[in-house]
């Protein structure tokens, strides 16, 4: 050969597929180029050595969901620049290979504000983009708030059940003391933002804010700044 050709030509010849089967090998991350793997069919190529893993299956890669553990005080923008290959949990148990593509185009359905820190979930599946905010009312989030100050009589009470903002009661949810400075909040059909709020109402000012779970989804062994794939088996 004198004159570079594109990958999938390459792989075509190779596999004795069509360059449909063959850009699907290369977009599963199932080729490599000099022991490297390559991801796009239009990559040139010369007189490298080409493989294809004996393990490749010819189908089309599944849109990622994965979930983050986000540091404080950052923004949703800079928490989705965290999502990286170097940033990847070493023990994720997914089983999902990690491919190039997984970073693009992620959305993160359900809000966090930029002073919490915890679980942030991100995707390219608009299924789970779609259960995440047409149930986001249905789905129970934990999250563990740090706080001062001193409690109004009743005041866990009211955090409970009780207090109305707007005009608007909000529903019950379950907060219970976990120690002397945190509280536990499990909430449905509460905004994550309105916590603040909430403990300002009672005589408590919110010093730190975590979330620990989302559903059946828990933060795990992630740690600030690290983030896992979910696996097709896992439900919010």
């Amino acid at each position: 050969m004198t004159e570079p050709v594109r990958l999938a030509k390459r792989v075509a010849a190779l596999a004795q597929c069509s360059r449909r089967e063959a850009e699907m090998y290369i977009e599963g991350g199932w080729v490599r180029v000099d022991g490297v793997t390559i991801e796009e069919p239009q990559f040139k190529v010369l007189d490298e050595r080409i493989e294809i893993d004996p393990h490749a299956k010819l189908e089309p890669p599944e849109p990622a969901t994965l979930v983050l553990h986000k540091p404080a005080g950052i923004t949703l923008d800079e928490a989705r620049a965290l999502v990286n290959p170097q940033s990847h949990a070493e023990d994720d148990p997914s089983g999902v290979r990690l491919l190039k593509r997984h970073f693009a185009r992620l959305e993160a359905p359900l809000s966090l504000p930029d002073k919490a820190s915890g679980l942030l979930v991100f995707t390219q599946d608009w299924r789970v983009k779609r259960r995440l905010e047409e149930d986001a009312d249905r789905i129970e989030q934990e999250f563990v708030v740090e706080v001062t100050g001193t409690l109004a009589p009743n005041g866990l009470a009211l955090l409970n059940h009780g207090l109305v903002f707007d005009h608007y009661a909000l529903p019950p949810i379950k907060v219970s003391w976990q120690n002397e400075t945190h509280l536990r909040f499990a909430l449905k059909r509460i905004a994550p933002e309105k916590i603040e709020r909430m403990c300002a109402a009672v005589g408590l000012k919110v010093l730190a804010m975590k979330r620990l779970r989302v559903g059946r989804i828990s933060m795990a062994r992630l740690q600030p700044g690290e983030w896992r794939y979910l696996a097709g088996t896992d439900r919010f």
